[in-house]
């Protein structure tokens, strides 16, 4: 089923570039919005995989934004979105 989820710390072109990268081989086709905020991606997913999912944008830096994160685990997730950003734009995504 197609769902949508609000994910935090996604800035730009850069940032949809790293979550299509790293989350279409794991979930399949992403579709990111960056015309509303808290920015949406939408993808098929059955519910099962949504922990999977929860996980791997957290590694990113991308957290949902029903997680409920400390100080220290939102400053992190900041931090990881800066590098994740910048790892987007190396590969051909601008902001």
């Amino acid at each position: 089923m197609k769902k949508t989820f609000q994910v935090e710390n996604v800035k730009c072109g850069g940032c949809a570039a790293t979550l299509k990268n790293k989350l279409e081989p794991i979930f399949g086709e992403i579709e990111v919005n960056l015309e509303k905020e808290p920015r949406e991606i939408t993808l098929k997913i059955a519910d099962d995989q949504i922990e999977t999912l929860q996980a791997e944008l957290r590694s990113l830096g991308y957290p949902l934004s029903t997680d409920e994160l400390g100080f220290v685990d939102n400053t992190t997730a900041k931090v990881k979105s800066f590098v994740s950003c910048a790892v987007g734009k190396i590969e051909g995504e601008d902001c």
